[in-house]
């Protein structure tokens, strides 16, 4: 009994009791890029158009991993934020792509969140029993605005191939969410000798110059709305 009791007052005086922080709300924009009228340059395998949904919110990015004090390793990647308090700020554990990950130790409580301690700048993992525990200062992380398209939300999107002679091949994806559609993939090819126009799906571009290793032109519409 004694020995257990020395044990709690041991854990008290290296966690802190708090309740989760979720009163923060991302925000949903619609985006449809590049602007008409613009002009534009894309390498082989980048994206010429975009259109969907994405959301935007604060998050903590740390650029490498990294260890804590006791026995956690905080992965590289985002922390979407959760909410604050007066002391803390919480940020979440996502499974979207660029997102980091928390590996436990052994002996350790499992972490359902990350918080930013603002007396200090610590980092302090917060354990599925509401304790910040295992707080430390020094780390290297900044706080940036993160994008992802939504989970639930229809995206489209034109990708430059390349070109052999006279032709440019574009390809077409559809995605939900993060996921690509495999049966809405496409790939197309335009001979610029007929036209410098090429459309698909609404979209329509003009083409001021084209090589198999980049393409230039100007976005005359965009996807139309589903």
């Amino acid at each position: 009994m004694y020995k257990t009791l020395i044990c709690v007052a041991a854990s008290i005086a290296v966690v802190g009791c708090a309740t989760p922080l979720t009163n923060y709300q991302p925000q949903k924009r619609e985006i449809s890029e590049p602007p008409i009228n613009s002009i534009n340059e894309a390498y082989v395998g980048d994206r010429m158009l975009s259109q969907g949904t994405i959301t935007e919110r604060d998050a903590l990015y740390f650029p490498v991993t990294q260890k804590t004090s006791f026995q956690h390793t905080i992965q590289q990647g985002y922390y979407p934020k959760r909410g604050e308090d007066a002391e803390y700020i919480q940020y979440g554990i996502s499974n979207e792509p660029g997102a980091g990950k928390i590996i436990d130790g052994p002996l350790s409580d499992p972490t359902q969140s990350v918080t930013l301690r603002k007396a200090d700048n610590a980092i302090c993992m917060f354990t599925i029993y509401n304790m910040n525990v295992d707080c430390k200062t020094g780390l290297n992380f900044n706080k940036q605005n993160w994008s992802t398209a939504d989970a639930n939300s229809f995206q489209q999107t034109l990708l430059y191939n390349g070109k052999v002679g006279s032709k440019v091949n574009i390809g077409y994806r559809e995605f939900s969410g993060d996921m690509a559609r495999p049966a809405f993939s496409n790939a197309v090819e335009y001979d610029l000798n007929e036209s410098q126009q090429i459309g698909y799906k609404g979209a329509l571009l003009d083409i001021i110059e084209a090589n198999n290793q980049m393409i230039k032109y100007k976005v005359l519409k965009n996807f139309k709305v589903r």
